[in-house]
């Protein structure tokens, strides 16, 4: 049976969507909870842990999950090569441990958003294994083949053009079966599917449809912009400069391609059949403008400017800025700091010598950076890990499992995702409460000290912090859904910005310093003084704030005139 549609929660009012109202958590199901003992973590340790994340009183308090994949896949790229769309991974459990999980996100009023790799599968879905059988085969044309052009003065197949792989060397890999070269965007085991054929698009669209039925919410969807290339596959002009061969193209043909607006028309025509579903896109390798462009009602695009900027307050300032005159008032962003191929924020903030168990001021930072999130305007999405400012794992190349990562060089420059992916430690103790059995990557470092059973009992860890911000969020529509209008302040180490939705207003003040500072507060007209409503540091709710306000080194303030 599907699953039921969860009941909603309050929010700002009945006309804001879940999706501009709430707040998603990013679970890469590999590395949350394992049930069985293997070292995987799996769907019915994900279900174990829900009350982690909403439905008690001393939950988290998301409104959403996103589930990274857990479809069948020989895991070439961990779930990002697809070999059955309608399937779950027997690593991670059964339809029905995934049905069993929705039902416990909908009891607790969670939605459940899954992601969709729709640009290419794996080679060994059943499609690519009949399409390289024959130029003649049914699923002949269900990916994109092309003759060689030639050889080489040194007698090598030439490439259909210049394309290049995001994972390094050419996009094109040759296939002796059918005697034709393949083009990948990514691994040679991740082959682009066609988009231009209709029994392709067909297909890929029913699977949307199934997983509605199925009861999901919403669907993240896995590198959108590159669903379609240059249809005379035109090799990219040539530039100058950048960090590795990727960027020695302008990449014009391969991504951003016009027919991606009315396939992006029919997909969302489908989800805004169900009422309350929604779409985020993954942007790949793209421009704020582009994400902004391609933002409707329901459906978002995830912007990952704030990935890259580091600990200040002025480049956080000049980053919102720059932000809000792209998106203007109407277009909805989706935040993010960490996600599961980046570095996490509580390391990439840290100060020097914060290490892997982290440091007083690394968490200090943490918190700051939770109540920008929490409070800027858009959807914040966390990722596991965050609520406890977990850190990078330490992993040598030598270690790694991300298949990138193994092969990086000087032409070819790569973080190895795996440090972002380590296992969550939920207690201290063997296996730290992820796993009885030897996880498959270590256990973070800090892991007895670093664990959400231990900073679910202190006050004043950062676990705590995401929980009152979280509630906060929840009961302030202008946090919500409130405009957003940036603050001139006298001290470049702090940003501030004011977020307003009717009558209701909220003021966010933050001292990225290690030293204090002292604010003076915008005059608006208003009679009633900012009392302050949250802080990171030893500032009591409800205290009222003058015309100037002393803030304490790396504390974050949230007041309101509530």
């Amino acid at each position: 049976m599907p699953a039921q549609p969860p009941p909603e929660r309050p929010g700002a009012g009945a006309e804001h969507d879940w999706w501009q109202t709430g707040v998603v958590y990013e679970i890469y199901p590999r590395s949350f909870a394992d049930s069985n003992g293997d070292g995987i973590g799996d769907l019915a340790g994900i279900t174990a842990h829900l009350d982690h994340l909403a439905g008690q009183p001393d939950s988290l308090g998301v409104d959403a999950v996103w589930l990274s994949p857990f479809y069948p896949s020989p895991d070439h790229d961990f779930g990002y090569d697809v070999a059955d769309y309608l399937g779950v991974n027997p690593k991670y459990g059964s339809l029905a441990d995934f049905e069993r999980l929705v039902e416990g996100c909908h009891r607790r009023g969670m939605k459940v958003v899954i992601d969709l790799v729709l640009n290419h599968s794996s080679s060994e879905h059943p499609w690519f294994q009949a399409s390289r059988t024959s130029r003649s085969d049914p699923y002949a044309d269900w990916y994109i083949w092309r003759d060689s052009p030639g050889r080489s003065v040194t007698g090598r197949r030439r490439s259909p053009n210049n394309w290049r792989s995001w994972f390094g060397g050419s996009a094109w890999t040759w296939d002796e079966v059918r005697g034709q070269f393949y083009y990948h965007t990514f691994l040679p085991q991740q082959p682009d599917l066609n988009w231009r054929n209709p029994a392709v698009r067909e297909a890929l669209l029913n699977v949307v449809e199934t997983w509605l039925d199925r009861g999901v919410d919403g669907f993240r969807m896995d590198v959108f912009n590159v669903f379609f290339k240059d249809a005379q596959l035109r090799s990219n002009p040539r530039r100058v400069g950048g960090r590795g061969a990727w960027s020695w193209q302008r990449h014009l043909h391969d991504r951003n391609q016009p027919e991606l607006h009315d396939l992006l028309s029919q997909l969302r025509s489908i989800v805004d059949t169900r009422p309350g579903r929604m779409t985020v896109g993954e942007l790949f390798d793209g421009m704020l403008a582009d994400a902004a462009q391609l933002i409707a009602p329901r459906h978002l695009v995830f912007d990952f400017s704030l990935i890259g900027v580091p600990w200040s307050a002025a480049a956080f300032t000049r980053t919102l800025a720059a932000r809000d005159a792209v998106f203007g008032t109407e277009r909805w962003p989706a935040n993010v700091l960490s996600n599961h191929d980046q570095p996490r924020h509580a390391s990439r903030f840290a100060p020097p010598g914060d290490g892997a168990a982290g440091s007083t001021e690394g968490d200090a930072r943490a918190k700051v950076a939770a109540v920008l999130l929490l409070t800027m305007r858009g959807t914040p999405f966390l990722y596991y890990g965050e609520e406890i400012a977990l850190r990078n794992l330490s992993i040598p190349k030598a270690q790694a499992f991300d298949p990138p990562a193994r092969r990086a060089n000087f032409l070819f420059r790569w973080w190895n995702r795996d440090q972002a992916r380590g296992p969550m430690p939920w207690r201290a103790g063997p296996g730290a409460g992820f796993s009885a059995g030897r996880p498959w990557l270590p256990l973070p470092s800090e892991a007895a000290t670093r664990n959400v059973e231990r900073q679910a009992a202190d006050p004043d860890s950062v676990l705590n912090t995401y929980r009152r911000l979280l509630a906060l969020r929840s009961a302030t529509p202008a946090l919500q859904v409130g405009s957003q209008h940036l603050v001139a302040t006298s001290d470049a180490d702090v940003l501030g910005y004011v977020r307003r939705a009717g009558d209701d207003a909220a003021l966010v003040l933050l001292n990225f310093a290690r030293r204090p500072a002292s604010i003076a507060l915008p005059k608006d007209g208003s009679r009633e003084p900012w009392r302050a409503a949250f802080s990171t540091r030893d500032r009591a709710p409800g205290d009222m704030l003058g015309d100037e306000v002393a803030l304490a080194p790396l504390e974050g303030l949230v007041a309101t005139r509530a």
